[in-house]
C-alpha cells in the first residue's frame, strides 16, 4: 500500500490519470441512472394518459397492460386475422409442442357476468394452454343471455368492456353465438375452443362442444371451486338488508333501491344508531390507558365497598352482633326467671342428671317465727281432726 501510494498518487501522472477513470465513473453512473428516470417518467405519462402512445406491440413482455383488448371488428383485429394463413392447420400435437409456424388461435366463451377471479383464471388457463397463443374470447349478448340462463346484473356492453380489460385477452368477439359451427369458426380462425369439460347440453339435449371434441379441437380448462356468479347474487341477497343501508348511507334515494318508505326509515334509523355506537367504540379507544386506570380503580373500589358491607351487614358482621345482643337483653327483660323447684317434686329426682355447670337451687327462705325441735308443731302436721279427738276423750 505505501509503495502504491507513492507511485501513484505523488506522481502528477498517475494522479491525473487516477482522476479522470474516477470522473469517468461517476459521468457513466449518472447516466445509466438519468435515462432509467426518464424512461420511467415517460412510460408513466403514456400509461395515465388519455392518448396514450404506447400500443400492445411497443411493449412485448405485458401487451395488454398498454391498451385494452380490440374487438373483432376493430382494424387491429382485422390486420391480425388477414396476417393468420388458415390454410395452415396446426393439430392439438404440434401446438403443444410449441414448433406451430403461426400464432395458435384459441377461443373461450362465456357470459362473464360480475366478472370476477374465477372468469379471469379460466382466460388465463385458455391463453397459457399452448405457447404462442393468441385468445380469442366470445361474449352473448343480453337476449341471447336472458333466454338461455336468466337475467343478468351487468348490460353486455358492461360485460363487453370488463373482458377487454382483461391482461390474457388478444381480442373480443361481441353478440357470441350459444353453439358454435364452422362459418363461425372459419370466419375467425379459430384453431381450439377452450372451456371446462363439464357438458353444456342443448334443448335436443346434446353437449354444444361435442362436435369440436370430435375434430380434436377442443381443450378443457379448470372451473375455480368456490366463486361464481351465483355464488356472489347470492351473498347480495342474503345480506341485503346491509347492502340498502350502505346504499342509503352513500346518498342513493329509497326510489332508486326500490325501498319502500317505512323500510326506508328503518334502515335510516339502523344507520344512525350504528353510527352512535362506532362513536362510542372510537372514543373509549380513544381513552386508551385511562380506561384501563378506571378500570382498575372501579375494581379496588367496588372491592372495598364489599368488604365494608359484608364487615357490616354480614353473618358476623357488627349489626348482627349488636342485634343478638340486644335481643337476649330484651327477652331477659321481658321473660322473669322461673320459680324454684321443691325437693318434693318430680323435677328433683332428675336435677341430678343435669351438667355440673347447671346451678344448684336458692336456699329456703327461712319463717318468721322459729320453734324449739321438742315442739309438737315441728313432729307432724297438726290437723283439726286430731284437736277434736283429744277433746272427746
Amino acid at each position: 500500500m505505501r509503495g502504491y501510494y507513492h507511485s501513484h498518487c505523488h506522481t502528477p501522472k498517475g494522479l491525473h490519470g487516477y482522476l479522470q477513470v474516477e470522473s469517468l465513473k461517476k459521468m457513466s453512473r449518472k447516466r445509466a441512472r438519468d435515462d432509467t428516470m426518464l424512461n420511467s417518467m415517460s412510460y408513466g405519462d403514456n400509461q395515465n394518459g388519455e392518448n396514450a402512445s404506447c400500443s400492445r406491440e411497443d411493449s412485448p413482455v405485458y401487451p395488454s397492460i398498454c391498451k385494452e383488448a380490440p374487438f373483432s371488428d376493430d382494424q387491429e383485429a382485422q390486420a391480425e386475422r388477414d396476417a393468420c394463413d388458415y390454410r395452415t392447420k396446426i393439430t392439438l400435437k404440434v401446438a403443444r409442442s410449441g414448433k406451430a409456424p403461426r400464432r395458435v388461435r384459441v377461443y373461450a366463451d362465456g357470459i362473464y357476468d360480475l366478472f370476477h377471479q374465477g372468469h379471469a383464471r379460466q382466460l388465463m388457463q385458455a391463453k397459457n394452454i399452448f405457447p404462442n397463443v393468441y385468445l380469442i374470447v366470445g361474449v352473448c349478448n343480453d337476449e341471447l343471455t336472458h333466454s338461455k340462463k336468466g337475467r343478468t346484473v351487468m348490460t353486455d356492453a358492461e360485460r363487453y368492456d370488463a373482458v377487454r380489460h382483461c391482461r390474457y385477452v388478444d381480442e373480443v368477439v361481441r353478440d357470441a353465438p350459444w353453439e358454435l359451427d364452422d362459418d363461425f369458426l372459419a370466419r375467425h380462425k379459430i384453431d381450439f375452443v377452450a372451456h371446462d369439460d363439464i357438458p353444456y347440453m342443448t334443448e335436443e339435449g346434446d353437449d354444444v362442444y361435442a362436435a369440436l371434441k370430435v375434430k380434436g379441437m377442443f381443450v378443457a380448462t379448470q372451473r375455480t371451486e368456490g366463486v361464481s356468479t351465483s355464488d356472489i347474487v347470492a351473498r347480495i341477497v342474503k345480506d341485503y338488508d346491509i347492502y340498502v343501508r350502505r346504499n342509503l348511507a352513500r346518498g342513493y334515494s329509497a326510489k332508486e333501491l326500490n325501498v319502500s318508505f317505512l323500510n326506508e326509515k328503518k334502515f335510516r334509523l339502523q344507520n344512525k344508531i350504528d353510527d352512535l355506537k362506532d362513536k362510542g367504540k372510537r372514543v373509549m379507544e380513544n381513552i386508551g390507558e385511562k380506561r384501563v386506570d378506571m378500570i382498575s380503580k372501579w375494581e379496588e373500589k367496588s372491592r372495598d365497598f364489599i368488604e365494608a358491607f359484608l364487615l357490616l351487614f354480614g353473618r358476623e358482621g357488627r349489626l348482627s352482633t349488636i342485634w343478638n345482643e340486644s335481643k337476649g337483653r330484651l327477652m331477659q327483660a321481658l321473660s322473669p326467671p322461673a320459680s324454684p323447684k321443691r325437693d318434693g317434686s318430680p323435677n328433683s329426682s332428675n336435677s341430678s342428671n343435669h351438667g355440673e355447670d347447671q346451678s344448684s337451687p336458692p336456699p329456703k327462705k327461712s319463717g318468721r317465727f322459729e320453734f324449739s325441735p321438742n315442739s309438737h308443731y315441728l313432729s307432724d302436721d297438726y290437723s283439726d281432726d286430731e284437736e277434736e279427738r283429744q277433746h272427746s276423750k
